[in-house]
């Protein structure tokens, strides 16, 4: 298996923080992919496969810690590419909720 387990929405509190920008103030740091619970269900077969699908976005996975479990807000496709690249890490910038 490669995450710990696929979510369906975010069961944690809003937290405010939307796009690239207002996470660019937490360092990225090493997540392994078997300790993140997925926000989606879903996977688009074309960003996943697309060359430049974070050229747009944050070069880093948004994760959000809560309540002890590590929630994947954004970057599925890339946890996804690094678990079909057989790495076991995704680097990330973890918010970490009361």
């Amino acid at each position: 298996m490669i995450f710990k387990r696929i979510g369906d929405g975010k069961p944690y509190p809003d937290h405010g923080r939307s796009g690239a920008r207002q996470w660019a103030d937490i360092a990225p740091r090493p997540v392994r992919l078997d300790q993140l619970i997925t926000t989606k269900r879903q996977l688009d077969l074309d960003t996943l496969l697309a060359e430049d699908s974070t050229f747009y976005g944050d070069l880093f996975a948004h994760v959000v810690k809560w309540q002890g479990d590590l929630y994947l807000e954004d970057g599925l496709h890339r946890a996804v590419r690094a678990a079909l690249q057989q790495r076991q890490v995704l680097h990330a910038r973890v918010l970490e909720l009361g």
